[in-house]
Order: structure tokens, then sequence, then C-alpha cells
């Protein structure tokens, strides 16, 4: 008999259906007994009345995997309003961690962050868990949909490189065939050449910042979405193509899982980096903003625009990398911005310099960057882009207070397993 997920039981009423999953709890009351499956859609309550088959689910520890062949009938108390009745019921697998580290069935997971990352195989099965990936894939498919529509092409980029792409810090460095070679930090001066190539291009994938960060917002290995688009006027049509994108994520979180989502605005908010410090309180020659700046600027752009997104833009140049574009009416400042999604830098993108003899001009040691440079001597369009880190994303929009939380196997400074 075919397979019916659980929230495929109710058009299934009065039939004879066959289910399959995890056994997520055992209610052993004294005239019946209740067992509750778990398949990838939800869960299947099962009625057991009959002494032989409730023997045998008083020895099913939980997360065994069974499959239950039973009645389908109608009971508004039971998830998606059937539950099944007069079943038999076949053990497939086992659970041999008996007892568990903790309990998936309850409705939050009470154990350690550290406890669910060292069992993340289970602790990954609970629905707050699964429910942040979840999130994660209809995030990333709504980026690459907006993307799609707007005529940028998907690229896949080495993620071992010959040289660091922002710096030659902060890089996780490995032996390749007895030369030195590096975890790529971003996509970017691919992304740039393949904007020679296509003129709008994209990316999803991993990202290595070796960076000695402890805390709930940085992991060493993150998902980057990247996009690059050439023939700009500037930094502002990338911010624009960036609210649609962010607007088309959104979108398909809330359809695919009906997760509530905020509202992005047709035009976000932006303020310059120097009206930023201003609001955020800060000292007028701080170079970067704080953790608390970010936050102070996300309760104004809520307070006075009813966003809880806002750019900011024109970073100090001394603050960017390299291949950043000043601004021209000052060059102090730059063609850049970061968005702030409840008062956390989300995203970080700009405008970047396109003419060859500008990067000769700047970029720290040309003959290591032969390759890169090559694209800019054979003639390059004004061309900008943006990065938008996807665990960060997830964990703001879902209310999660460490990255970790929405991250399948996070990489950190103490973690490299499981």
């Amino acid at each position: 008999m075919q397979r019916i997920l659980s929230t495929d039981l109710a058009a299934h009423e009065k039939q004879t259906v066959t289910i399959a999953g995890w056994v997520h709890r055992r209610r052993l009351l004294k005239a019946v007994a209740f067992l509750i499956v778990r398949d990838a859609a939800g869960l299947s309550q099962v009625v057991v009345t009959e002494p032989g088959v409730r023997a045998q689910i008083e020895e099913l520890p939980e997360e065994t995997v069974v499959e239950v062949t039973a009645t389908v009938v109608a009971n508004a108390a039971a998830p998606a309003g059937v539950e099944l009745v007069a079943p038999t019921v076949r053990r497939i697998s086992g659970a041999v961690a008996v007892p568990l580290p903790f309990e998936v069935h309850r409705p939050t997971l009470s154990a350690t962050m550290a406890t669910q990352l060292d069992h993340a195989a289970l602790a990954l099965r609970h629905p707050s868990r699964a429910t942040a990936l979840r999130v994660a894939a209809a995030a990333t498919a709504g980026f690459r949909d907006a993307l799609e529509r707007r005529r940028f092409v998907e690229i896949h980029t080495p993620k071992i490189v010959g040289t660091a792409t922002e710096s030659g810090a902060n890089v996780f460095e490995l032996d390749y065939f007895g030369r030195p070679a590096y975890l790529a930090q971003s996509p970017q001066f691919y992304k740039q050449l393949m904007v020679g190539v296509f003129e709008r291009v994209y990316e999803v994938g991993p990202v290595f910042r070796a960076e000695p960060h402890d805390t709930a917002r940085h992991l060493a290995q993150y998902t980057s979405l990247d996009a690059e688009l050439g023939f700009i006027g500037d930094h502002r049509d990338v911010m624009a193509v960036l609210t649609e994108v962010v607007a088309g994520m959104t979108a398909a979180v809330a359809e695919r899982t009906g997760v509530a989502v905020p509202a992005v605005p047709a035009e976000i908010p932006a303020v310059h980096f120097a009206e930023a410090l201003r609001i955020a309180g800060a000292p007028a020659d701080e170079p970067d903003l704080a953790p608390a700046h970010e936050r102070a600027l996300g309760e104004w752009a809520l307070r006075e625009h009813g966003s809880e997104f806002v750019f900011v833009t024109g970073y100090p140049m001394a603050k960017r990398p390299f291949y950043t574009h000043p601004q021209p009416s000052d060059p102090r400042w730059s063609n850049s911005f970061d968005l702030l999604f409840r008062g956390l830098e989300l995203v970080t993108g700009g405008q970047r310099l396109h003419r060859y003899e500008d990067y000769l001009a700047v970029v720290p040691d040309p003959g290591a960057l032969g390759g890169y440079l090559d694209g800019f001597r054979y003639g390059m369009p004004p061309h900008g882009g943006f990065a938008i880190g996807l665990e960060r994303f997830v964990a703001r929009l879902t209310g999660a207070a460490n990255v970790r939380e929405v991250t399948a196997f996070p990489r950190d400074l103490h973690r490299v397993v499981p």
C-alpha cells in the first residue's frame, strides 16, 4: 500500500492507509493508548485499543521508525482533524540511544545549545529547528526566483583560492598539493569577472571567515547569497535590486512556511553614514557602526518610517575593500551601503571600481591579483553588488537569539563536529 503523508490523511477519510515515520510520543492511558507519529509533513495520531498492539507500542522508544496501517476517521481534536484507528504497527528500525539526551516532543527544546549541537542529528528533528531550516530553504528559493526574473544567471565559483579576497588576514590557509591556498572569504573577485560575461550574476554558496569571534551573530562558515550586476548608475541601482530581492525572499517564506514576515517598503529608508552616527549618538569620527549603533538605527527606522529595514550608505573608504567606488562628491566616503534588519547588519554591498587604471592605483599587490585584474584590462562596465548572510536573515526573521539555532551543522570558533 502506498505511503500517505500526515497532511494528506484528511483526503482519505474512511479509507485504510499506510503511514510511516518516527515515534514522536506515546500516551498510555488506562483504556486507550495514543501513538503520535511524525513525518516530514507533520504529526498523525494513532488510536490503540487492541491489547496486543498496545503491548507492542509500549516497547517502542521515542524516535523509533515505524510503519502503521490503519483506517482514517474524523476527529476535530486530532492533528489535521483526523486520526487513525484499528492499526497494525510494524517496527522498521529502533532508537538505540535510550534514554534520549532530550525529548523532541516537547514544545521547546530545553537542552543547552551545546547539547543540541552535540546531538544535532536529534535536535534538528524538533519542529522549531526544522522550521528554521525550511525558512532558510524558502528564503533561498525566493532569492533565486527574484534574480532569475531579472535576467541574472546563477554561477558557481571556486572555494579554494590562491589569494585572500579581501585582505591577507582572517583566512583559513590550507596545503594545496605542497603550496599555500585559502578557503574563499567570498566569491567577490569571480562574480565581478562574470559580470563581463553575463552582466548579471548570482551565487548561493559557503564562505569562510577565520575571525576569532565567539558571538551569537558570527560563524566561521556561513551561506552567502551574492549578486553582482553591470551597467549601473551607482550604488542606488544596486539598493533598488536588493530591495526587490528581499521582498521576494520574505514573500517566499510566507508562502512556503506560513511564518510571519515583515513588510518590505517599496523604498527602504536610507541615511548617510555621517547622519547615522548622529542618530545613534556616536562620535562624529567613529569609523564604523558598533552593534549598539545598529540597534539604535533599527529603532529609529521603525519609529520614524515604520520600517524594520534601513539602509546606511556612504561608509568611510578607509573601512571598505579596495575595489569599492568612492563617492564622487567627496572621496572620503564610499558608494557603498549596509542593509540593517531589526537592528542588525544583514547585507553589505555597493558600487565597485570598473576602470583598470583605478585598480592599479589601489590594489595592494597587482602581481598576486593578475587574473582578477585581467577582467578590467579587457573592459568592464560600471557595476556593483551585494551579499546577504542567510543565517543572520533567518535568525532575525524567526526571532532566534543565536545563528546556531538556524544552522544545521554550525562551524564556529570551537566546533568542527558533527
